[in-house]
């Protein structure tokens, strides 16, 4: 396995001032930048913080009990500033850590309580709770100047097996001004519209093959308040099926509706932006695939471009989602790349405008794909937003690639590593420009590591289990395998 570059040339020159016993060196404060309100900067100090979930780490000997690993950021990104594990031994922290709670299984960030700290979003979904096995739970931690401070039961699980917290999404669906929570369980979602209790409404049920759905939220309608986007699918268990959907909250009724069912397609991701630029957000179904075969009005678009990994984009028209709209894979022009079987095109993206053109650009990752002989070690490809959209009218996308082979990409790519196999954004080094976390969950042999990107480019630092001094673990940690978006 490879040595890793931990951080930047300044970052490794403190380390090694420590090293040798001298003085370290003093990085610049965030004096100098006017503070930004992130919904990812807990101690406000104007930069965006990164969260990771480990839920399979050990604590206090507990296989699995899980944590979450906050890297704060700052002007040389996160890594070299300060690092805190939250478990559920943590002090504001409700619950014990116990084998197999999984607490990080899933993370999501939002300003809860609206003031200038960003709050933190946790679910254990194998959280026991009384005698129910494996109901989940899910913990709101909110944020202050040194870093966190109370916390609250967000939601718990009904019965057993429930597993709360699988999946998390957070936005003002209601329209009320106050963050609401989307929480995936087992076959089901269920709605909080009151982070500050353990209060739970049903939101959808549908077989979901015991896998945690996929979520995520925009203004699909363009009608002022965010829409929940769910996708899932099921195999033979007793029958096959696949959906994405949009629900809405409906005022008057007091629930969330059904806006758009997309039957028979399959995405491993989902991410929302308003890719060409025209003002309503549009939906990327990542890794997009028919499941039952039943050529369902080509759900995920021309079923060729599905090779390896097909991307479907519904764009959005001021009413909701088209139907028709743009698909791509690694074979179509402009995308860097052979679409192949098991590179799983897609299975991770995230949005942001990049280049500040006001149309947002398409991160997608690609898990699977091998990188010379070594398979499985990764990549992820930048698409470029256009008036157009992601694809231009020839059909053609502009669009550059990175794998850990790339100049100016820390480390080297080896079978296994996964690079690609979570994404996210945040203004790690409060320049205004978005930094892109690539995680790698899949190296040094699962110990993971999380890539950060300025401005979705080569160079930046990574951060490790290793380089953070994070507690051992009895089980690998698949770094970067959860990250809080």
């Amino acid at each position: 396995m490879e040595t890793l570059l931990v951080h930047t040339r300044l970052a490794t020159a403190a380390l090694t001032l420590l090293a040798v016993g001298l003085a370290p060196l003093t990085l610049p404060t965030a004096a100098s930048a006017a503070p930004a309100r992130h919904t990812d900067d807990f101690n406000g100090d104007g930069y965006a913080d990164l969260a990771v979930g480990v839920p399979s780490a050990t604590v206090g000997g507990k296989a699995k009990a899980g944590y979450v690993s906050v890297v704060f950021g700052g002007e040389y990104g996160p890594g070299p500033h300060s690092v805190r594990v939250i478990t559920q031994a943590t002090v504001e922290v409700p619950g014990t850590p116990e084998a197999g709670d999984r607490f990080g299984g899933a993370v999501t960030t939002a300003h809860v309580d609206d003031d200038q700290y960003a709050d933190l979003v946790i679910g254990a979904p194998g959280e026991d709770i009384d005698a129910k096995t494996d109901a989940g739970s899910v913990t709101v931690l909110y944020g202050t100047g040194d870093g966190f401070a109370l916390a609250n039961t967000a939601a718990r699980g009904a019965q057993s097996g429930d597993a709360y917290g699988n999946a998390l999404a957070a936005a003002d669906f209601t329209g009320d001004t106050d963050v609401d929570l989307a929480i995936g369980g087992k076959d089901k979602v269920v709605a909080n519209l009151n982070p500050y209790a353990a209060d739970t409404t049903p939101l959808m049920a549908d077989r979901m093959g015991g896998r945690a759905p996929v979520m995520t939220t925009g203004d699909f309608d363009s009608d002022g308040r965010p829409d929940l986007a769910v996708a899932f699918y099921t195999q033979n268990q007793p029958y096959t099926q696949s959906h994405v959907q949009v629900r809405s909250y409906l005022k008057d009724e007091g629930y969330f509706g059904l806006a758009f069912s997309s039957d028979n397609s399959a995405a491993g991701a989902l991410a929302a932006g308003d890719f060409n630029g025209d003002g309503h957000d549009d939906l990327a179904l990542g890794n997009c695939r028919e499941i039952a075969d039943e050529n369902i009005d080509d759900p995920c678009g021309p079923e060729e471009l599905a090779k390896g990994g097909g991307i479907h984009i519904h764009y959005g028209d001021g009413s909701g989602l088209v139907w028709q709209g743009q698909t791509l894979n690694q074979d179509t022009a402009g995308v860097p790349g052979v679409a192949e079987t098991g590179d799983d095109f897609g299975n991770a993206l995230a949005a942001a405008d990049i280049d500040g053109d006001g149309k947002d650009d398409l991160i997608a990752g690609a898990p699977g794909e091998a990188i010379g002989s070594a398979a499985r070690a990764g990549s992820v490809t930048v698409l470029k937003g256009g008036t157009k959209g992601i694809l231009d009218d020839r059909g053609a996308a502009s669009a550059v690639a990175y794998q850990q082979n790339s100049p100016g990409i820390l480390g080297a790519a080896e079978a296994g590593d996964t690079f690609g196999a979570a994404l996210a954004f945040g203004d790690h080094n409060g320049d205004g420009v978005p930094d892109l976390s690539v995680a790698a969950p899949g190296e040094n042999s699962s110990a993971g590591g999380v890539w950060d990107l300025p401005g979705a480019k080569a160079g930046g630092s990574v951060v490790t289990p290793n380089s953070l001094g994070l507690p051992a673990s009895s089980n690998p940690y698949a770094y970067g395998a959860v990250i809080g978006r």
